[in-house]
């Protein structure tokens, strides 16, 4: 990986004849980003802050445009359209960056070379950042029986649905772990309780949240303690440490890990996650996901890094952490080019929104590598906080897209 090329170029001569002047050209080192999630744009958009023209990013995403996670709330519960959550990515116009809408079709990690469905890019710093797929199948009846909210299909499915839902049980059930944004089964059940009350229908149903997990935040006892009050107070009830194993439509039951059977008239599936299929295929992934290094998220390949949903580094699946591994992966190749010092490492932090319903957003901050174990720090519901929230997305949407 040479940013500098010596070239001997042509100049004319005092008598007219053609001598060779040796100059320096600079030739800009060649980012490959596979996926434009948080972490693909982070990184493209610190990169070109640092290096500007001296870079050549090229980020590729299989999608025309990108949509904050917690939109899907949104677009369930009729505050936004599907298309109000959209940013497109042909409005990115950063220095040293271009974006391409194309299907990234395999990986070669040694070679730092992706094949796409329109042509071959190689790269001397590949950046994996193509997140998590769903796996319906891995769920027998979740397909035909059930609804998924973690797709933004999926969500806008249910915006028709759910208002038609008047009487009956409602379970919001998790397939299998792990599972993007933890607290997000939570804040659906609220949400659905608030909805439910708004048409005067609470009273008509039951709302019961499955998680194969002893608490509903288990990095934060605090957070979790919060929910659960909630919870109490509204009458929802949560099955720990259980996941959702089959659904089966016919009788409208789901079948829990243990044998125990749910009926239900309404099921908010989160299904199970795993890496994309070109992601599998290209060998990089170990146990389902890529490892990758604490320190710079770089894999075991020199010059190929991994971040978000993609990897296993010991933090939940949430666009924040992968945010705050680019800007570590983008100081890691600015120091590699220009050869310095590199980066602190990451340092596995993180802040998620939680929607409590009535209106009122909390906080948890999160510390997955300081201390012995993860800790999370709670931050009581508040108009506060959804100010916060709000400002979180329009500064990203601002920085991201300019706009």
């Amino acid at each position: 990986m040479k940013p500098w090329l010596y070239g001997c170029i042509p100049r004319p001569h005092p008598r007219g004849e053609r001598a060779c002047s040796t100059t320096i050209q600079h030739v800009p080192s060649r980012v490959l980003i596979l996926g434009a999630g948080f972490g693909g744009l982070e990184l493209a958009t610190t990169l070109s802050e640092e290096l500007g023209d001296e870079i050549d990013v090229t980020l590729i995403d299989r999608n025309a445009a990108f949509s904050f996670g917690y939109s899907k709330l949104d677009v369930m519960f009729g505050r936004h359209t599907l298309a109000e959550t959209r940013l497109p990515y042909a409005d990115i116009e950063k220095p040293g960056v271009r974006f391409l809408q194309q299907t990234v079709l395999s990986i070669d990690a040694e070679a730092r070379r992706a094949t796409t469905d329109e042509g071959v890019y190689e790269a001397d710093f590949l950046v994996i950042a193509l997140g998590a797929d769903y796996d319906l199948d891995a769920t027998p009846g979740l397909a035909d029986g059930g609804n998924e909210f973690y797709s933004f299909e999926g969500a806008a499915r249910l915006g028709e649905v759910i208002p038609t839902f008047t009487k009956g049980h409602a379970i919001i059930g998790v397939c299998d772990a792990p599972f993007k944004c933890p607290p997000a089964p939570s804040e659906c059940a609220l949400l659905l309780h608030d909805d439910l009350v708004a048409r005067a229908v609470r009273n008509d149903c039951q709302i019961s949240v499955v998680m194969p997990f002893p608490r509903l935040v288990p990095p934060s006892p605090e957070t979790s303690a919060a929910l659960l009050d909630a919870f109490v107070e509204r009458d929802i009830a949560f099955i720990p440490d259980r996941r959702v194993s089959s659904l089966d439509p016919a009788r409208s039951v789901a079948v829990l890990d243990d044998g125990t059977e749910m009926p239900f008239d309404l099921f908010l599936g989160v299904p199970r996650h795993r890496a994309p299929d070109v992601v599998l295929e290209s060998g990089l992934a170990v146990d389902g996901y890529i490892p990758v290094g604490q320190e710079t998220l770089e894999t075991q390949i020199p010059g190929v890094y991994a971040v978000g949903d993609v990897t296993t580094v010991g933090v939940p699946k949430a666009g924040v952490f992968a945010e705050r591994a680019a800007r570590v992966v983008a100081a890691s190749i600015v120091a590699t080019i220009r050869g310095g010092e590199q980066p602190e490492p990451y340092d596995g932090r993180g802040s998620c929104y939680i929607e409590f319903g009535h209106g009122l957003v909390g906080r948890v901050d999160v510390d997955f590598y300081s201390g012995p174990k993860p800790t999370g720090v709670f931050n009581e519901p508040s108009d506060a906080l959804v100010r916060d929230k709000e400002y979180f997305g329009s500064s990203r949407r601002a920085r991201w897209f300019g706009s």
